[in-house]
């Protein structure tokens, strides 16, 4: 025994604490007092030894129970409350488990085995697709389906992988955990390694009898039909996704996700950015100068809307609200911003250009585009 000092005041708890207290105070002590981390401190081994053994009884109901009757007593007849045989630096051949170390030094295992999760859980892949919607779709929400050549559980056996009558056996070799421990001796003393079953491969559970129509996955490639929505707002080039809609797992494990890409349809009005719209809207030379009441398109009903007298090219004005939703808070709506594109008549009449040079002639201009007679005339 290391030291006659009380178990509990070594990892410094009382003896009401609960496992997880019991744990949280072993991994600090651990990561303080390791040798590793102590080269220049010769008092850190000893002290080691004694949070490993405080650790292995009060960590193990029936020898805490023990301990808690009979204190120190309770193991002098046995040898040490941790076991025996050699051990780190004459540590009473205490076993440890390095995940433990490990994991408070470097939050997690290092052996990389999972093994302190329990089976193996595996999930289905995502699927992902493109699918093409109109504009209007886009900003008043649509309901869509799709067809999908995908992997689908299995009717046969249920998604089990095994035959129909029969049910995967737990893993005799690691007790359904998915997991094994390995013991080893080294300078440290007698090592646990923690890692993926070699038989189940971490699954806990065996098949020895597989369904003939999977072949023991659990899958089957079906064409599936799957509904959805279109949320209002959605823009070109988005992704929705349906949870749990993509590929089943593997003998019952979680399905993979549905990723669906949208591509948007151009408008022959409105161009987008975000949750505005723009638009173009050509007027006469006589609107521009003397006003009108003209429709504006927008996205539902065109609005009445009064040009004023002396409009000038590119004056533009906004719509407030007559905007796009935005996708995720739907009472947020853009604005249609318009633009005023005054359009110059390419042909006269004889009429209409004597009108504009008598216009000319009272504005104070002098018109000098006339054609000059040529040489032979």
């Amino acid at each position: 025994m290391a030291s006659s000092e009380n178990y509990y005041d070594i990892l410094g708890v009382d003896k009401s604490a609960s496992e997880a207290d019991l744990k949280k105070a072993y991994r600090d002590l651990v990561k303080k007092y390791h040798p590793d981390a102590n080269p220049d401190n010769p008092g850190a081994e000893a002290k080691f030894k004694e949070i490993n053994e405080a650790y292995q009884v009060l960590s193990d109901s029936n020898k805490r129970a023990q301990y808690d009757r009979f204190g120190h007593e309770a193991f002098t007849s046995g040898g040490s409350a941790a076991g025996s045989g050699g051990g780190f630096g004459g540590m009473g051949g205490v076993n440890f488990d390095m995940g433990d170390i490990f994991e408070s030094f470097f939050g997690g295992d290092i052996f990389g085995g999972g093994g302190r999760q329990g089976p193996r859980v595996h999930r289905g892949q995502d699927v992902s697709t493109t699918i093409q919607i109109k504009f209007e779709e886009a900003v008043f929400g649509a309901e869509k389906e799709i067809s999908l050549g995908m992997m689908d559980s299995c009717e046969t056996c249920g998604g089990s992988g095994a035959k129909a009558g029969t049910v995967a056996e737990n893993c005799r070799h690691c007790g359904g955990t998915g997991q094994e421990r390995v013991q080893q001796q080294t300078m440290f003393g007698t090592m646990t390694n923690v890692r993926t079953c070699s038989v189940c491969r971490g699954e806990g559970k065996v098949i020895k009898e597989p369904c003939s129509v999977c072949s023991g996955t659990g899958r089957v490639r079906k064409t599936k039909k799957i509904q959805f929505s279109i949320p209002k707002g959605i823009d070109d080039g988005m992704t929705i996704r349906q949870a749990g809609k993509g590929q089943p797992s593997e003998r019952g494990g979680p399905a993979g996700d549905l990723l669906i890409t949208v591509r948007v349809q151009a408008s022959k009005e409105f161009k987008r950015d975000g949750m505005n719209l723009y638009i173009n809207i050509p007027i006469s030379i006589t609107q521009a100068a003397l006003g009108d009441e003209i429709l504006i398109p927008t996205l539902t009903e065109p609005e009445k809307y009064s040009i004023k007298p002396g409009t000038q090219p590119g004056t533009t004005f906004i719509m407030r609200g007559k905007g796009v939703p935005n996708v995720r808070r739907q009472n947020q709506v853009g604005d249609i911003i318009a633009t005023f594109n005054v359009v110059i008549p390419k042909e006269l009449t004889k009429r209409q250009k004597e009108i504009l040079q008598d216009f000319a002639k009272e504005s104070g201009e002098e018109i000098t585009n006339k054609k000059k007679k040529g040489i032979f005339k």
